[in-house]
């Protein structure tokens, strides 16, 4: 006797649980402001969103006004790779959108930084990752 598994059951168990997902992104963004924090960065925004894109973390130090993409993986290498060109395209979109709505801040210095938050290790801060231009 064989047993099928209803169409709609068996696509929300193929499905991986986004909640779960959800909430280590959350967890790897609040470890990564910390963690910027205590270099001296100082947090704008957090999870920016605007119908061009979101961005993770906005942080300020000095002049320097830095978007942040925030990546929770296994590797460090798999963080980077993590990081499309659709989705730098997204965060540099994003960044125009902030930058609109926050006029004061078109004075400071931008730059894109990623941080990577590995299993048991400091997070992995990669300064000045890409160009606005690339």
């Amino acid at each position: 006797m064989t047993t099928t598994i209803p169409m709609r059951i068996a696509t929300k168990m193929a499905r991986p649980d986004r909640r779960v997902s959800e909430r280590r992104g959350r967890f790897a963004e609040t470890v990564a402001a910390l963690y910027l924090n205590l270099k001296g960065y100082r947090t704008v925004a957090r999870r920016f969103r605007s119908p061009l894109g979101e961005i993770d973390l906005v942080m300020r130090r000095g002049g320097m006004l830095v978007f942040v993409e925030v990546k929770a993986r296994r590797t460090l290498d798999a963080a980077i790779l993590a990081i499309t060109p659709a989705a730098r395209n997204r965060l540099l979109r994003a960044a125009e959108s902030f930058l609109a709505r926050h006029p004061q801040a078109a004075r400071l210095t931008l730059r894109f930084d990623i941080v990577a938050v590995l299993p048991r290790r400091l997070p992995h801060h990669i300064v000045d990752a890409f160009a606005s231009d690339s």
